[in-house]
Protein backbone atom coordinates (compact mmCIF):
# COMPACT_ATOMS: atom_id res chain seq x y z
CA UNK A 1 0.00 0.00 0.00
CA UNK A 2 1.26 3.43 -0.92
CA UNK A 3 1.25 5.89 1.95
CA UNK A 4 1.51 8.81 -0.43
CA UNK A 5 -1.11 7.44 -2.83
CA UNK A 6 -3.70 7.18 -0.05
CA UNK A 7 -3.55 10.91 0.76
CA UNK A 8 -6.15 13.18 -0.79
CA UNK A 9 -5.23 16.32 -2.69
CA UNK A 10 -7.08 19.47 -1.69
CA UNK A 11 -8.04 21.77 -4.56
CA UNK A 12 -7.65 25.43 -3.49
CA UNK A 13 -9.99 28.27 -4.47
CA UNK A 14 -9.46 29.57 -7.99
CA UNK A 15 -8.22 26.23 -9.35
CA UNK A 16 -10.37 24.42 -11.90
CA UNK A 17 -9.88 20.66 -12.37
CA UNK A 18 -11.32 18.70 -15.30
CA UNK A 19 -11.06 14.92 -15.64
CA UNK A 20 -11.85 13.33 -19.01
CA UNK A 21 -11.14 9.59 -19.34
CA UNK A 22 -7.38 9.34 -18.61
CA UNK A 23 -6.56 13.04 -18.88
CA UNK A 24 -6.58 15.59 -16.09
CA UNK A 25 -6.44 19.31 -16.76
CA UNK A 26 -5.64 21.83 -14.02
CA UNK A 27 -6.25 25.53 -14.60
CA UNK A 28 -5.16 28.23 -12.17
CA UNK A 29 -4.11 31.86 -11.99
CA UNK A 30 -0.66 31.19 -13.50
CA UNK A 31 -1.75 28.92 -16.38
CA UNK A 32 -2.98 25.47 -17.42
CA UNK A 33 -1.30 22.06 -17.15
CA UNK A 34 -2.43 18.72 -18.61
CA UNK A 35 -1.44 15.19 -17.62
CA UNK A 36 -2.39 11.80 -19.01
CA UNK A 37 -2.28 9.23 -16.23
CA UNK A 38 -1.82 5.46 -16.48
CA UNK A 39 -4.86 3.27 -17.31
CA UNK A 40 -4.45 1.39 -13.99
CA UNK A 41 -5.14 4.61 -12.03
CA UNK A 42 -8.47 6.28 -11.31
CA UNK A 43 -8.67 9.96 -10.36
CA UNK A 44 -11.86 10.95 -8.55
CA UNK A 45 -12.97 14.54 -7.90
CA UNK A 46 -15.24 14.95 -4.88
CA UNK A 47 -16.18 18.52 -3.92
CA UNK A 48 -12.78 20.23 -3.40
CA UNK A 49 -10.65 17.08 -3.04
CA UNK A 50 -8.96 14.77 -5.51
CA UNK A 51 -8.38 11.12 -4.75
CA UNK A 52 -6.18 8.73 -6.72
CA UNK A 53 -7.16 5.06 -6.64
CA UNK A 54 -5.36 1.97 -7.82
CA UNK A 55 -7.65 -0.16 -10.03
CA UNK A 56 -5.32 -3.18 -10.31
CA UNK A 57 -3.30 -4.95 -7.67
CA UNK A 58 -0.12 -5.39 -9.72
CA UNK A 59 3.39 -4.36 -8.71
CA UNK A 60 3.57 -1.75 -11.49
CA UNK A 61 0.21 -0.23 -10.50
CA UNK A 62 1.33 0.06 -6.87
CA UNK A 63 4.51 1.83 -8.01
CA UNK A 64 2.54 4.30 -10.15
CA UNK A 65 -0.08 5.07 -7.50
CA UNK A 66 2.02 7.43 -5.35
CA UNK A 67 3.74 8.87 -8.42
CA UNK A 68 0.43 9.81 -10.03
CA UNK A 69 -0.77 11.48 -6.84
CA UNK A 70 2.44 13.53 -6.47
CA UNK A 71 2.43 14.60 -10.13
CA UNK A 72 -1.16 15.88 -9.83
CA UNK A 73 -0.30 17.62 -6.54
CA UNK A 74 2.69 19.30 -8.22
CA UNK A 75 0.43 20.48 -11.06
CA UNK A 76 -1.95 22.14 -8.59
CA UNK A 77 0.93 23.81 -6.75
CA UNK A 78 2.45 24.94 -10.06
CA UNK A 79 -0.67 26.70 -11.34
CA UNK A 80 -1.19 28.46 -7.99
CA UNK A 81 2.33 29.35 -6.77
CA UNK A 82 4.73 28.31 -9.53
CA UNK A 83 8.23 26.87 -9.17
CA UNK A 84 11.69 28.38 -9.32
CA UNK A 85 15.29 27.19 -9.14
CA UNK A 86 18.23 29.50 -8.53
CA UNK A 87 21.72 28.87 -9.88
CA UNK A 88 24.80 30.79 -8.84
CA UNK A 89 27.73 31.23 -11.24
CA UNK A 90 31.14 31.72 -9.65
CA UNK A 91 34.41 32.24 -11.44
CA UNK A 92 36.53 35.04 -12.85
CA UNK A 93 35.46 35.92 -16.39
CA UNK A 94 32.24 33.87 -16.31
CA UNK A 95 29.23 35.92 -17.44
CA UNK A 96 25.53 35.42 -18.25
CA UNK A 97 22.99 37.49 -20.17
CA UNK A 98 19.35 36.96 -21.14
CA UNK A 99 18.44 38.06 -24.66
CA UNK A 100 14.74 37.42 -25.28
CA UNK A 101 14.22 33.66 -25.01
CA UNK A 102 17.98 32.88 -25.16
CA UNK A 103 20.48 32.66 -22.37
CA UNK A 104 24.02 33.56 -23.51
CA UNK A 105 26.93 32.58 -21.26
CA UNK A 106 30.71 32.99 -21.31
CA UNK A 107 31.97 29.95 -19.39
CA UNK A 108 35.66 29.90 -20.23
CA UNK A 109 35.24 28.07 -23.54
CA UNK A 110 36.49 29.45 -26.87
CA UNK A 111 32.90 30.29 -27.82
CA UNK A 112 29.83 31.69 -26.07
CA UNK A 113 27.31 29.06 -24.95
CA UNK A 114 23.67 29.68 -25.85
CA UNK A 115 20.70 27.93 -24.25
CA UNK A 116 17.11 28.32 -25.44
CA UNK A 117 14.61 28.94 -22.65
CA UNK A 118 11.66 26.59 -23.25
CA UNK A 119 8.12 27.82 -23.78
CA UNK A 120 6.38 28.52 -20.47
CA UNK A 121 9.65 29.16 -18.59
CA UNK A 122 11.27 32.43 -17.62
CA UNK A 123 14.92 33.20 -16.86
CA UNK A 124 16.12 36.25 -14.91
CA UNK A 125 19.64 37.26 -13.89
CA UNK A 126 20.55 39.39 -10.89
CA UNK A 127 24.31 39.84 -10.41
CA UNK A 128 25.63 36.26 -10.62
CA UNK A 129 22.37 34.46 -9.75
CA UNK A 130 20.18 32.95 -12.48
CA UNK A 131 16.55 32.31 -11.56
CA UNK A 132 14.57 29.84 -13.70
CA UNK A 133 10.81 29.94 -13.03
CA UNK A 134 7.64 28.43 -14.45
CA UNK A 135 4.53 26.40 -13.61
CA UNK A 136 5.81 22.96 -14.64
CA UNK A 137 8.13 21.55 -11.97
CA UNK A 138 9.72 19.02 -14.34
CA UNK A 139 10.57 21.63 -17.01
CA UNK A 140 12.00 24.08 -14.45
CA UNK A 141 14.18 21.37 -12.90
CA UNK A 142 15.31 20.04 -16.29
CA UNK A 143 16.38 23.46 -17.58
CA UNK A 144 18.24 24.23 -14.34
CA UNK A 145 19.99 20.83 -14.44
CA UNK A 146 20.99 21.20 -18.10
CA UNK A 147 22.44 24.67 -17.43
CA UNK A 148 24.31 23.37 -14.38
CA UNK A 149 25.73 20.49 -16.45
CA UNK A 150 27.40 22.99 -18.81
CA UNK A 151 29.91 23.98 -16.13
CA UNK A 152 29.62 22.00 -12.90
CA UNK A 153 31.41 23.26 -9.83
CA UNK A 154 34.99 22.05 -9.90
CA UNK A 155 36.27 20.86 -6.51
CA UNK A 156 39.56 22.80 -6.31
CA UNK A 157 38.58 26.45 -6.77
CA UNK A 158 34.77 26.17 -6.66
CA UNK A 159 34.27 27.73 -10.11
CA UNK A 160 31.10 26.94 -12.07
CA UNK A 161 27.33 26.67 -11.58
CA UNK A 162 25.88 25.65 -8.22
CA UNK A 163 22.36 25.75 -6.82
CA UNK A 164 21.86 28.57 -4.31
CA UNK A 165 22.45 27.07 -0.89
CA UNK A 166 24.39 24.06 -2.24
CA UNK A 167 27.49 23.25 -0.22
CA UNK A 168 30.55 22.31 -2.28
CA UNK A 169 33.41 20.66 -0.46
CA UNK A 170 36.75 21.82 -1.75
CA UNK A 171 39.67 19.44 -2.18
CA UNK A 172 43.21 20.23 -1.14
CA UNK A 173 45.51 20.85 -4.09
CA UNK A 174 48.97 19.36 -4.75
CA UNK A 175 50.82 22.02 -2.78
CA UNK A 176 48.68 21.59 0.32
CA UNK A 177 49.12 17.81 0.40
CA UNK A 178 52.85 18.01 -0.34
CA UNK A 179 53.41 20.42 2.57
CA UNK A 180 51.81 17.98 5.05
CA UNK A 181 54.31 15.20 4.32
Amino acid sequence: MSRIGKKTISVPEGVEVKIEKRRISVKGSKGTLDFEFHPDMKVILEEKELRVENSRNSKAAKALWGLTRVLISNMIEGVTKGYEKQLELQGVGYRMAVQGKKLTMALGFSHPVEVDVAEGLEAKIEKNILTVSGIDKQKVGQLAASIRALKKVEPYKGKGFRYVGEIVRKKAGKKATAAEK
